[in-house]
């Protein structure tokens, strides 16, 4: 059903000197060369909307930071508890994806230069990167008709195509493995049990033998109808839906008021965002599939969900950057009522990226310790998470230290350092 890719080549031994000695007169044999060391594999990261905001900025901060241009700031996985755990390198990383816009990534990392989202003069220092990681992106899908005007594909007709391009990328590229990342715009639930592209992209992930990552609130394998092939692949797989902004600060303020036993009455907030997320979450459908993680935050930490709801506004305007007002209306002692606002401002896709990057790495070699299932684990890093896991913060950073530890137990036991 998958194609595993096969194993770098190790290069052949140099043969072994003469064991003759040499005459007396004669000077010292030269020393045989030492054995050429085995080539460092390289893996790949598969974007799903590979030319979106996020994809651009995760593609060109991972090369910046593999040349040393700008520090990690935001990668989880640079910081000492995840040294010597095996995770591929950034400069070990191949990107490539699927999009159905055209714009091409060196054109796109300009634009989000011009609007502060990338540093200036980055998109050019990493040019190289960006257009080799566009020769790898293909069209998505699916559209309503072909474009000879043919009948629409079925769904097993995208999942076959998406399959095919996956595992072309990873054997042109002779990756010792590859993981696909959900990074597009949200999508609507679906109503009547069909796959939607999430689903048909997440699906071609598993068939191509490569774990999957779903970054986005959309359905992705939370589909009853790929239960069995998430079961069966033996693959890991991590989601849904990036927790950057607004709901990383309620998974601590959540756990904050119930700790010291204040009652929350009611919590309110309101979302301003432009770009292709606030284009996207203009549709109410999308909007309360990304609404729906959020809410679930609050009532995981408090034990129950409180009065209020979100507001998410479309405004165009602010580009790639939110502003994330909450409401917090709770009790004291004696039945003192108060009151907790937050404001958070700040580039979404800057937020996700370093994030996307860690959750790449982690279960690349997740999947290669033999990992399979949900990766309850990297809870941390979303609002609805898969599996069984905690909701408050603090608690999940506990338990992606611990998850950390495992890798590097096996790392030491394989010797699998990078």
């Amino acid at each position: 059903m998958s194609a595993e890719p096969s194993p770098l080549p190790t290069p052949a031994s140099s043969p072994a000197p003469a064991s003759s000695p040499a005459p007396a007169s004669s000077p010292a044999p030269a020393s045989s060369p030492a054995p050429a060391s085995s080539p460092v594999p390289r893996f790949g990261v598969w974007f799903v909307g590979a030319r979106g905001s996020v994809a651009t900025t995760a593609i060109a901060g991972s090369a910046a930071v593999a040349a040393g241009l700008h520090p990690p700031t935001g990668m989880v996985t640079e910081t000492p508890d995840f040294a010597a755990c095996g995770l591929p390198s950034l400069s070990s990383l191949v990107f490539g994806g699927h999009d159905t816009v055209g714009c091409p990534l060196p054109k796109r990392a300009e634009h989000l230069a011009a609007g502060g989202v990338l540093p200036h003069g980055l998109p050019s220092a990493v040019h190289t990167e960006l257009a080799a990681a566009d020769a790898e992106i293909r069209p998505g899908g699916p559209l309503p008709r072909d474009p000879d005007g043919g009948p629409a594909r079925t769904d097993d007709d995208w999942i076959d195509v998406f399959t095919a391009d996956i595992r072309d990328f990873v054997g042109r590229q002779n990756l010792a493995g590859a993981v696909v990342v959900n990074v597009a715009s949200t999508e609507p639930a679906p109503a009547d049990g069909s796959l939607p592209p999430s689903s048909l992209y997440a699906a071609a992930a598993l068939r191509a033998g490569c774990p999957y990552v779903n970054f986005t609130p959309s359905t992705g394998l939370h589909h009853p109808r790929l239960a069995a092939l998430a079961d069966a692949s033996g693959l890991p797989h991590a989601g849904r839906d990036g927790k950057t902004g607004q709901t990383l600060l309620r998974s601590v303020l959540g756990p904050m008021f119930l700790q010291r036993a204040l009652t929350v009455r009611a919590w309110s907030g309101t979302n301003l965002l432009g770009g292709g997320d606030g284009a996207a979450l203009a549709d109410p459908a999308a909007a309360a599939a990304k609404n729906a993680g959020k809410e679930r935050v609050l009532a995981d930490t408090l034990g129950a969900a409180p009065e209020g709801e979100v507001h998410i506004d479309d405004v165009p305007a602010l580009g790639d950057w939110k502003t994330a007002w909450d409401h917090i209306a709770f009790d004291g002692f004696l039945g003192s009522r108060m009151i907790l606002q937050t404001i958070w401002q700040g580039c979404d896709s800057a937020l996700a990226a370093p994030l996307v990057l860690d959750l790449a790495r982690l279960t690349l070699r997740a999947r290669e310790m033999g990992l399979s299932g949900p990766l309850a684990d990297l809870g941390f890093y979303f609002k609805d998470p898969v599996g069984d896991g905690p909701s408050s913060l603090a608690e999940q950073y506990t338990r992606l230290r611990h998850f950390a530890a495992r890798l590097r137990t096996a790392s030491d036991a394989s010797g699998a350092h990078r």
